[in-house]
């Protein structure tokens, strides 16, 4: 199973950065302030709302073991497959896909809703979260090669201490420098255009708008499909 070529690579983690930035930020105004790609991220809503906010406080206790579950269920799908050797990149990608179309649609049919409680709400949510789950998954365990493309923190840390370096190299970087700053300058700013973008998808186009993340990532399957 050989690895994706350098290009492909490229445009995979910054496309998957695009899409966490702009899905999470699009699950967080729809659906009550709920994270759908960040589990620490609900796990701080949580503590918000036992300290009494408790609008959908059920959704976010069930985001953490749900999150789990559907990244356990990823992961026991990409061993099976490298056990026989046989590739997962489209494979997860296509999943998280159709997990992401499942999550539009059902996020269009609860709105407008009255409460984050609704039955209706909370489905969609979970099904949000369980999206986010598989390209977590996948960033590990197939895409490992690449920068996190959900949590920005490491990223934006190692940004930080890259440009201490290069000050100390003067502007002449020594060739592992220069790839670590390739490595995690696009998906921060990928990141940060997919949540601007998340923005204004809400104002245009409301819950449909992330049936625009389901096709970039789709897309993304069909290129490494192609690629075999």
């Amino acid at each position: 199973m050989s690895a994706p070529s350098r290009p492909l690579a490229s445009l995979t983690g910054v496309v998957m950065a695009f899409v966490g930035g702009y899905v999470d930020v699009v699950g967080f105004v729809l659906l009550f302030g709920l994270f759908v790609a960040h589990a620490t991220g609900n796990l701080v809503m949580l503590g918000v709302g036992l300290a009494g906010d408790t609008g959908g406080l059920a959704t976010k206790l069930l985001a953490l073991p749900v999150f789990v579950g559907a990244a356990a269920a990823t992961y026991a799908l990409i061993r099976w497959r490298k056990q026989r050797h046989q590739p997962c990149e489209a494979l997860v990608l296509a999943l998280q896909a159709m997990l992401l179309l499942v999550f539009a649609l059902l996020t269009a049919l609860a709105l407008p809703a009255a409460s984050a409680d609704e039955p209706s709400v909370m489905l969609a949510g979970l099904v949000g979260v369980a999206a986010m789950a598989a390209q977590n998954v996948g960033a590990r365990a197939v895409f490992a090669d690449l920068a996190p493309t959900t949590m920005m923190t490491g990223n934006v840390t190692q940004v930080a201490i890259d440009l201490v370096d290069l000050m100390i190299a003067r502007g002449r970087p020594d060739p592992s420098l220069k790839a670590r700053m390739r490595k995690t300058w696009p998906p921060v700013a990928a990141f940060a255009l997919g949540a601007i973008s998340g923005a204004i998808g809400v104002m245009f186009a409301g819950p449909w708008s992330l049936l625009a993340g389901a096709a970039a990532v789709a897309l993304l399957a069909a290129l490494h499909a192609a690629r075999r």
